[in-house]
């Protein structure tokens, strides 16, 4: 169904995005970084495991740049045996496709002792990440903050007067390459809850900030001087100021609730997108998911009050995650005196369905078509492929290619992988609330090809695992776009449904989260060429197959680098 109110509408926003890059360019510059991946030694929780870093440090280096730059990494690979790439996740790549950094999608993995340039511009503001898309190269720490600034002569609709960047993660105690392993058997075996949470790289495992307010005898409180690895990053303020938190997850599996002590919280950007602000005392944030709030520090007395993170969605095994908000000139070895925020029970999903609901576009922002001219419905399920438990959408396990599908399509070399497409939905009597007695599954590599400059709509359709009475939540995020946020529903996805999906003024996101036994209603327009990974953004999940593949106006993709193909069949191509 074409949209011609669309196509004016959709001329005048690009126009006015093109002269916006046009302005920014003007004071722009490149941002040139040389990075050597490496495993190391560190202790993140106070217990010393091997890490993935990047020039020794863990987290990587923060990327701090302004609207318009250009980011060029220089990647070396110091892994003596994997490769690696980088994902620099929330980045749209417009005319970049092949810096993605997605193995067997965007570009062929980083060789060990190979080197590879990153070249790509950050073309808005906002607060994004980076991370491993290789394996399970997240889950063994390979991942760091990706800070864009307003352009000069910019300024942000909102005032404060500092800023903390909190990278949220977490963490096993259990090796990444056991993880994969485990995954991998038969019989399945689980690699559990995450022994800690993580912020900006650091925990406590077996020890607690607040051991006082707790009745486990056997855990001790945690003594400090600073400069321990997995010593708190205390956020030092001062009183009656106003300071801009920019929160991003990116955990393997633990969605997270974060609570502060004190004062109320006040959402205004999510995934680099401007919503209308609201304020909370506590939000929920899942993998790949960012935020800008802002806090006021106006309590009396000024003291020093808990920041606390906890699992959301699944029976919490880890304990919270504490720092500590000091107000200065409170001395900030003093711990707080009151108990730490309990963030809310791991199973109220009533509480995350009211936050999430509560996001919505500032007013000016984008609008989406009013129609659809595809409509894909995709259902996550839990299979067996061989006895062996998968991930499967519409009843296919992903199992990515050796040669890059950008390389592939590009050429045309159509035996690289399966031709046929996967299926736009799925079989309509399947019952979302049991899954079949014979749950088999099959693995596949097709991609879904969508029309250049057609506007797509997505629904994501939950429903049980193969455990009895078991569904998860699964936060979705889609590479190379934004997208509007719809709706959310109960049950099954109905035509009727789309009645009551929000047209005035849906948030824009690249991450979006789908809770247990409903759907959520995604709607993006196709105008970025490339081939982009649509996935769960839980590590275990993708790599078990809990992921699809869009390609787009592949045949108007420039120039590639040589050495993002130099691989596979593309290898022999360029040869």
């Amino acid at each position: 169904m074409g949209c011609k109110c669309w196509d004016s509408r959709a001329f005048v926003f690009w126009c006015i995005v093109l002269l916006s890059l046009i302005h920014v360019s003007l004071g722009s510059k490149a941002r040139h970084f040389k990075w050597e991946v490496e495993y190391m030694y560190r202790t993140p929780d106070c217990l010393e495991r091997v890490v993935m870093g990047i020039n020794g440090q863990f987290p990587g280096p923060t990327i701090r740049a302004k609207a318009g730059d250009t980011i060029v990494v220089e990647l070396t690979n110091k892994l003596h045996t994997e490769g690696v790439v980088i994902h620099w996740h929330g980045i749209r790549q417009l005319g970049t496709p092949w810096a993605d950094g997605t193995a067997s999608i965007s570009q062929c993995a980083i060789n060990p002792g190979e080197t590879f340039v990153y070249r790509f511009k950050v073309d808005r503001p906002g607060t994004f990440l980076y991370h491993g898309h290789y394996g399970m190269q997240r889950s063994a720490g390979l991942y760091g903050s990706l800070i864009v600034d307003v352009a000069d002569g910019e300024k942000e609709p909102f005032h404060y007067d500092g800023e903390f960047n909190l990278l949220l993660s977490d963490w096993w105690h259990q090796n990444v390459h056991e993880q994969e392993v485990s995954l991998f058997s038969k019989p399945f075996r689980w690699i559990g809850e995450p022994q800690s949470l993580l912020i900006n790289g650091r925990g406590q495992f077996n020890c607690s900030l607040a051991a006082k307010f707790g009745n486990n005898a056997s855990v001790s409180q945690c003594k400090f001087r600073g400069n321990e690895q997995c010593a708190p990053q205390i956020l030092h303020v001062h009183p009656n100021k106003t300071y801009r938190l920019r929160l991003a997850s990116t955990t393997a599996l633990a969605s997270l609730n974060l609570a502060i002590g004190v004062g109320t919280l006040v959402i205004m950007r999510a995934d680099g997108n401007y919503v209308q602000p609201f304020a909370v005392n506590d939000l929920d944030i899942y993998s790949g998911e960012s935020y800008s709030v802002l806090l006021r520090t106006d309590q009396l007395p000024s003291k020093n009050y808990w920041i606390s993170v906890g699992v959301r969605g699944r029976e919490p095994k880890t304990p919270q995650g504490l720092t500590i908000l000091n107000y200065i000139p409170t001395s900030a070895s003093k711990l707080p005196t009151s108990p730490p925020p309990v963030t809310p029970r791991w199973d109220d999903y009533n509480h995350s369905k009211a936050f999430t609901k509560s996001i919505f576009a500032l007013m000016g922002s984008p609008q989406p078509p009013r129609t659809h001219d595809r409509r894909i419905i995709l259902l996550n399920t839990q299979n067996r492929i061989n006895g062996f438990i998968k991930w499967s959408i519409n009843n296919i396990s992903l199992a990515l290619p050796p040669t890059p599908y950008l390389g592939s399509i590009k050429f045309g070399l159509n035996h690289a992988f399966d031709q046929r497409q996967p299926p736009d939905n799925y079989d309509n009597s399947y019952d979302i609330m049991k899954p079949p007695v014979n749950p088999n599954s099959i693995h596949g590599n097709g991609v879904y090809t969508i029309n250049f400059n057609t506007t797509v709509d997505v629904i994501l359709q939950n429903a049980n695992a193969l455990a009895n009475n078991v569904s998860e939540i699964h936060p979705w995020h889609l590479h190379g776009h934004d997208f509007w946020v719809l709706g959310y529903g109960e049950g099954k996805f109905k035509e009727e449904d789309e009645q009551s999906f929000n047209l005035k003024n849906p948030p824009l996101r690249n991450t979006a989260v789908i809770f247990p036994y409903g759907w959520t209603a995604l709607r993006f327009f196709a105008d970025n060429p490339g081939v982009w990974a649509f996935h769960c953004h839980i590590e275990p999940h993708l790599h078990m197959g809990m992921g699809v593949v869009f390609a787009e106006g592949v045949h108007r993709v420039g120039k590639i680098p040589r050495a993002a193909l130099a691989c596979a069949l593309t290898g022999n191509k360029l040869n």
